[in-house]
């Protein structure tokens, strides 16, 4: 690797971009939610899920933890493996391409093979908070 893109890749600043980037839709997610709270409670109802209210919160609740979480670098582990396993659940509930009609099952495959993708990139998130030399906070 060139010394100039190692240089850039290790810097603390590089680290934040991604972190924020990597949470972005989760946090405005989350705050769209949390500012539409009815409009939030009345999707978790359409997936026909039990007490749409209480998943409502959790929801807005492990979205804006989760990512503030990531992106400060504070228990980062604990918000990332969160971000992942909320992910996995709501891409199971809302991206069944297996069950999905035959024109939208090659949209909803890609869409589910996406959320696949940050649930690597949280887990990856988490090894590296366990690991990081000075803790996570010097990671930026």
């Amino acid at each position: 690797m060139p010394p100039s893109l190692k240089k850039f890749l290790e810097a603390p600043g590089t680290h934040l971009a991604a972190r924020i980037l990597i949470c972005s839709a989760f946090l405005v997610s989350g705050l769209q939610k949390a500012t539409h709270f009815e409009a939030a409670v009345a999707e978790t109802q359409a997936l026909g899920l039990p007490l749409p209210t209480l998943a409502t919160v959790a929801t807005i609740t492990v979205q804006l933890l989760g990512s503030l979480s990531v992106i400060v670098g504070w228990w980062s582990w604990i918000g990332s493996l969160a971000l992942a396993g909320f992910t996995l659940a709501a891409t199971l509930i809302a991206h069944a391409f297996w069950a999905a009609a035959p024109g939208e099952q090659a949209h909803q495959l890609a869409t589910f093979l996406e959320h696949m993708g940050l649930i690597g990139a949280f887990i990856l998130i988490a090894v590296a908070s366990g690991t990081s030399a000075g803790g996570e906070a010097a990671r930026g």
